[in-house]
């Protein structure tokens, strides 16, 4: 009998350790990481986990953008996405206040499936939303090449654009799948000769609280120019999970230092932190590790 009280004692303990091993996994499937670096490192693209290694293309809203980002050296490409204007209604490359273009999302798709590129979808207004992401996923059906969506869904320091209502934006592109990078940011502003304010704990505090029970990974775009004031907010905000990286970018007269953002590399390991800057500054962050 004892024996027997023995053996049950293990069967249990052996199920117990067994739902604890299925929660763990299930969990781990469920919140995804980043795996943008993964892609790139396994194609030999970039020759180390390395965030500053990858290189970006902007604003490809026409065919002739597109082309040229396509057959570039550049390993994410940037668009904007609206809804025509004028019938047909549809999403099309363009960024407010543009109405009109020479590339539906469509076509755009359907020129980038042929080429090893990630993309970062850009999204100004909900209405172009739903539709774009049903093209996305009918068109681009490879299940790992870098796929970022990107809206602003808190107002920023500085910020005079409405954001998107963010709970009706995450509630649309939470059904991607889970491999998708979430770009969530704040809409900024800065101006030249002023006190421009730094991310406030608010700020990091309620978009960590709307990110924390999703499962995708998660990118927060931050304005270079505000990271010398920022240091304590972002990093706070980072160390929150292992899904969040930062994307830093900057406005064509925005001024800032190497010295502004070489700080963030010491404090996290180097695949945290993307640059989506000029290469020459690119290069310089990577040779000062």
């Amino acid at each position: 009998m004892k024996t027997n009280l023995l053996l049950s004692f293990h069967r249990i303990a052996l199920i117990l350790i067994g739902c604890f091993i299925f929660y763990v996994l299930w969990n781990l499937k469920g919140a995804m990481r980043d795996q943008t670096l993964d892609y790139f490192f396994s194609r030999s693209f970039i020759t180390r986990m390395d965030a500053a290694e990858v290189s970006w293309s902007h604003a490809a809203n026409s065919r002739s953008r597109l082309a040229e980002a396509l057959t570039g050296p550049s390993l994410m490409i940037e668009a904007d996405i609206v809804m025509r204007g004028r019938d047909p209604k549809e999403p099309i490359m363009a960024h407010p206040p543009d109405t009109d273009s020479d590339i539906t999302l469509r076509e755009w798709l359907e020129g980038v499936k042929e080429y090893g590129k990630g993309i970062k979808l850009d999204f100004k207004s909900m209405e172009a939303v739903s539709p774009s992401l049903v093209l996305l996923q009918e068109v681009l059906t490879e299940p790992y090449r870098p796929v970022w969506i990107n809206a602003d869904i808190f107002s920023g320091p500085g910020g005079q654009i409405g954001p998107l209502q963010c709970h009706t934006f995450l509630s649309v592109v939470t059904r991607l799948p889970s491999h998708t990078v979430l770009s969530l940011g704040w809409t900024t502003g800065w101006t030249a000769g002023t006190d421009n304010p730094g991310y406030s704990w608010d700020m990091v505090h309620m978009m960590e609280k709307i990110c924390r029970d999703l499962k995708h990974p998660v990118t927060f775009p931050v304005r270079a120019a505000l990271l010398a004031k920022s240091f304590s907010q972002l990093t706070w905000l980072l160390k929150q999970s292992d899904r969040y990286t930062l994307t830093v970018w900057t406005g064509h007269s925005d001024e800032f230092s190497l010295q502004d953002l070489l700080p963030y590399r010491e404090e996290f390991a180097t695949s945290r932190i993307y640059f989506d800057l000029p290469d020459s500054l690119r290069a310089q962050i990577i040779s000062a590790q």
